[in-house]
């Protein structure tokens, strides 16, 4: 089974003619077969274009010859396709150029709540290709991507992948840093004193170093089932903690109980 990352690879382009709509999807017939030879495909409305438009025939009318890149085959088997992937040669050309792996460097444009976005250096003119997500910017526990970058910083990041249908290419800060687990892993079975940072329904998160937080389960906490975690800590409170497990592979630290609930 192919995984989400394959199936956004780009894929062979076509050139198809429009032959006309079905709602607010683009019908086409592929180039170059007529008659029962020829393949029919369909442009999915959010395929169509990257910009805004209340419907499709905005943009196409039937008889128009475009380029189109394919994308799968569903339910009936016919061919669908991108239009949108295609619809800015420059764009599409970068992004090609993009492998995974890669080191690009960019200047960091705008830093919302939600991740940063990245002014990729060689990117086409008035455009913002590069996007980087919260859990790929940093090792450590942040509340908001500032803490990290800032709106007109120069960066290196590692492409993860350059998306043609999209028109981004989503870059990791974080896969150019050190894992901090792998030096942490010599700790297990030590006990520590640190500061609660969150507290879920299900436990409370610990701050063991600048980069690693461990999580306490519930369990750990009380034997009373009634109980919830901020009827027993709250944040900043200093707790005592056991690290019995850093699970590398899911970089994860799980922590047990090592004494009282914790102390101001």
């Amino acid at each position: 089974m192919q995984s989400l990352i394959d199936r956004l690879r780009p894929g062979a382009v076509r050139t198809v003619r429009v032959t006309g709509f079905d709602g607010a999807d683009v019908l086409v017939q592929l180039v170059g077969a007529e008659g029962e030879e020829a393949e029919i495909g369909r442009i999915p409305r959010h395929e169509a274009s990257m910009r805004r438009t209340e419907h499709p025939s905005e943009l196409f009318e039937v008889g128009q010859e475009i380029d189109a890149e394919e994308i799968g085959r569903w339910r009936e088997g016919r061919l669908h396709l991108s239009a949108r992937a295609c619809e800015i040669p420059a764009l599409r050309s970068f992004l090609l150029s993009l492998e995974e792996g890669q080191v690009v460097a960019g200047t960091v444009s705008e830093v919302p709540d939600f991740g940063v976005f990245v002014h990729v250096d060689g990117e086409p003119d008035g455009l913002c290709t590069g996007f980087i997500r919260v859990p790929d910017l940093t090792w450590g526990w942040i509340v908001h991507p500032r803490e990290v970058v800032e709106a007109g910083q120069r960066i290196t990041a590692e492409v993860i992948i350059a998306e043609t249908r999209s028109g981004q290419v989503t870059l990791s800060l974080k896969a150019l840093q050190e894992d901090p687990l792998i030096r942490f892993a010599d700790q297990v079975g030590r006990v520590l004193t640190k500061p609660i940072i969150k507290i879920v329904s299900f436990g409370v998160f610990v701050q063991l170093a600048p980069d690693i937080v461990g999580f306490l389960p519930l369990s750990e906490l009380t034997d009373e089932p009634a109980e919830t975690p901020d009827q027993l800590v709250h944040e900043g409170q200093l707790i005592t903690v056991r690290v019995d497990e850093v699970d590398l592979q899911r970089h994860r630290v799980r922590l047990g109980s090592a004494g009282e609930a914790g102390r101001t």
